[in-house]
């Protein structure tokens, strides 16, 4: 078949563990804009993150290999893991720079063999953007709706696409983002407080993504100690 295939995958998790599930949409390519298809899937208890890698290792699971795919994705963390982070992982056997296994290891090693032999093209698209990407938008809703219902769905089981959600504080919130109406002082101080602030680095050290930071940098807090702030927001966004 000629042409590339054009998908979007997305995870959710509520509450960061909490009820997760994974979801992928693939375009229709004989209508622009539509989707053709469609699959999401429950996890019960999970983080974001694994709910995001899961999306991305099923969607190549069900993409033909002989063609060539580009995936949509909102996920910084997943995105950087395959085509940032995954190179030097593999190199040292599965341990990051500082010698500690790699987080969700089973599922990245599983997304590296899916790419083997096969044309992939990763693309950013920022998330819950007027007129954004139509494809992420509804990887999106499929996975949240899945989330909350613990019930699989997609076109092979004859399900519709769950309509747009309501832009709620409640549900900024139980995807890891602060309610846009929350005062910015409130903000800053909750940030603190979770160990989301950054300060600059008063020595260099290395991030938890294996990259190292240099004295002066900005820094902030992660789970395993002081990185990058989009490294640190990464550990514990809702997708």
């Amino acid at each position: 078949m000629d042409g590339q295939i054009i998908a979007a995958c997305d995870g959710a998790s509520k509450g960061n563990p909490g009820p997760a599930a994974w979801a992928w949409v693939i375009a229709d390519t004989d209508t622009d804009g539509e989707v053709g298809r469609w699959e999401a899937g429950p996890l019960g208890t999970a983080t974001n993150n694994v709910a995001e890698l899961t999306a991305l290792q099923r969607l190549l699971e069900a993409a033909d290999p002989a063609q060539s795919l580009q995936v949509r994705m909102d996920s910084q963390y997943a995105m950087k893991a395959v085509t940032t982070w995954l190179p030097g992982w593999r190199r040292k056997g599965w341990k990051t720079a500082s010698g500690s296994p790699v987080a969700n290891q089973h599922l990245v090693m599983s997304i590296d063999e899916l790419l083997k032999d096969r044309t992939v093209d990763f693309v950013y698209v920022p998330a819950h953007q007027v007129d954004g990407d139509p494809f992420n938008a509804a990887a999106d809703r499929a996975a949240s709706h899945t989330a909350r219902t613990q019930q699989a769905a997609g076109t092979s089981l004859g399900s519709a696409l769950p309509p747009p959600e309501p832009q709620t504080a409640s549900r900024s919130a139980g995807r890891g983002r602060t309610s846009p109406s929350q005062p910015t002082a409130q903000r800053r101080a909750k940030s603190a407080r979770s160990g989301g602030g950054s300060i600059k680095a008063k020595f260099p050290g290395r991030c938890r993504c294996g990259q190292p930071y240099a004295k002066g940098e900005l820094i902030a807090k992660n789970p395993d100690g002081w990185g990058h702030p989009a490294c640190a927001t990464q550990a514990t966004a809702a997708g």
